[in-house]
């Protein structure tokens, strides 16, 4: 059986088709894979793929009329003929997309030469590219049950699976992690995520606000951000006597995860479905240019009393430090927002995922 897996530029995109090809590695019988991703790829942990790697143009195709715009398209055309000559060498049994533009071309020429296809949605709201090859496709495969009602097609074409997450993100015990990154276990830890391309807002303002917690002494911080931040961050942490672990790549995110007693994060897709693995409250910002998408994700967490959702403008307000302050001093509301995480069903996404796929064949 040969497989080929497209993902998008984002770690929403990356992670969920890399915990995916993981449930093949090391199967009975003769499984073949092949990831491929854009050129623009962001930077990620591929030490769990055990199968080879394929990068295809890509741009950020929008419909202004400027330079910019016509190289981007002009670069997914070239995309779109390099994932042609890819799915002919390779000869797949069954193509699955992960989303994003980038797979439209290797998705439609599977469904052109009449070969099996599925595509996987993260997002509750379904992403335009995914809503475009719905119609196309053998199967569609969704995180969440109300992903459903946005595509008007039979419900025998539609399944949950849920989101996979890597299998490296393993659960660990909170002081074996805090001993990871040196942190001491007495005191409150807070984890600071901007996404995969980081957030020069949410990293300021944090900083902003952390400087007047009245408490500082009970905080240490882990923060994860841009490479070019890291030197200024790390300096204002020291300046304003709050013990963090600056990054601006990480990869042992278990150990980030089962250290934290709350995240502070976007709502990314493979985010929300990580928190909800490892049970960790946190306040939301969806991010600005993905809003109603990253909305629509927080939801799932806010509705069930696991998270707090804020917009952009509540990091420059003070409700940001009143909300955060309340956390850090209240361990009954920190506690019952954990407990809550006990409603959502407890699924193995990843292998769902690979049932679908073997019942296609």
């Amino acid at each position: 059986m040969k497989i080929i897996a497209v993902a998008g530029a984002s770690g929403g995109h990356i992670y969920p088709a890399l915990a995916f090809l993981e449930r093949f590695s090391g199967e009975e019988g003769e499984i073949e894979a092949l990831l491929v991703l854009p050129s623009r790829s962001i930077k990620a942990d591929f030490d769990s793929c055990n199968y080879p790697i394929k990068y295809i143009s890509s741009g950020r195709v929008s419909f202004s009329l400027n330079q910019r715009s016509v190289l981007a398209f002009l670069k997914f055309l070239k995309g779109g003929w390099e994932s042609l000559s890819i799915l002919l060498k390779f000869n797949p049994d069954i193509v699955i997309g992960f989303g994003s533009i980038d797979s439209v071309p290797l998705v439609m020429l599977a469904w052109f030469f009449r070969i099996k296809t599925i595509i996987h949605e993260q997002n509750l709201l379904p992403g335009k590219a995914n809503r475009f090859l719905a119609r196309f496709v053998d199967k569609i495969a969704l995180s969440y049950p109300g992903s459903g009602r946005y595509f008007n097609l039979s419900e025998s074409k539609i399944l949950l699976t849920g989101n996979p997450i890597r299998g490296r993100l393993r659960k660990i015990g909170r002081e074996e992690a805090l001993n990871f990154f040196g942190l001491k276990k007495d005191k409150f830890t807070i984890l600071v995520m901007g996404g995969s391309q980081g957030s020069k807002h949410i990293n300021t303002a944090f900083l902003n606000i952390t400087g007047l917690i009245k408490d500082k002494a009970n905080l240490q911080v882990i923060h994860l951000l841009g490479k070019e931040e890291r030197k200024e961050i790390r300096e204002a942490y020291e300046k304003i006597g709050i013990k963090a672990k600056v990054f601006d790549f990480f990869s042992a995110m278990e150990f980030a995860y089962s250290a934290a007693d709350l995240a502070v994060t976007r709502a990314g897709a493979s985010t929300i479905s990580e928190l909800i693995y490892f049970k960790l409250p946190a306040i939301i910002f969806p991010y600005p240019y993905a809003y109603e998408h990253q909305l629509e994700n927080a939801k799932i967490l806010s509705e069930r009393g696991c998270a707090v959702v804020m917009n952009e403008s509540n990091l420059e307000d003070g409700l940001f430090l009143e909300r955060l302050e309340l956390l850090i001093k209240d361990k009954n509301i920190l506690n019952n927002m954990v407990l809550n995480f006990d409603s959502f069903p407890v699924i193995s996404a990843a292998n769902r995922l690979k049932e679908v796929v073997l019942a296609l064949n």
